[in-house]
């Protein structure tokens, strides 16, 4: 038969066998979860950054109509009457 010192530091391996197991079964739990959730958060960042540009390209203003890279509609804020003017008198000189 085995002594008792033996029996002692078996069953005191066990237990710390166990308790180990239990700890390092919680931690790869945790680390799963916690990928889970960082998988979640990026797909609904990506989710929300697709709906913003959606939103962008619909609600942007149209394109203005420009002749040879010069602005003609007088509403627009990049309007230059002066290059808008010698273009025309270019026209008219022709």
């Amino acid at each position: 038969m085995a002594s008792q010192g033996v029996n002692v530091l078996r069953y005191s391996a066990l237990v710390a066998g166990v308790v180990y197991g239990v700890w390092h079964q919680s931690s790869l739990n945790t680390q799963a979860r916690r990928a889970e959730l960082d998988r979640e958060y990026k797909h609904k960042e990506a989710l929300i950054e697709q709906a913003k540009a959606e939103w962008r390209k619909k609600t942007a203003p149209p394109e203005k109509k420009t002749e040879g890279g010069l602005i003609t509609d007088p509403e627009d804020s990049r309007f230059d009457l002066e290059a808008f003017l010698q273009a025309k008198a270019a026209e008219s000189a022709k």
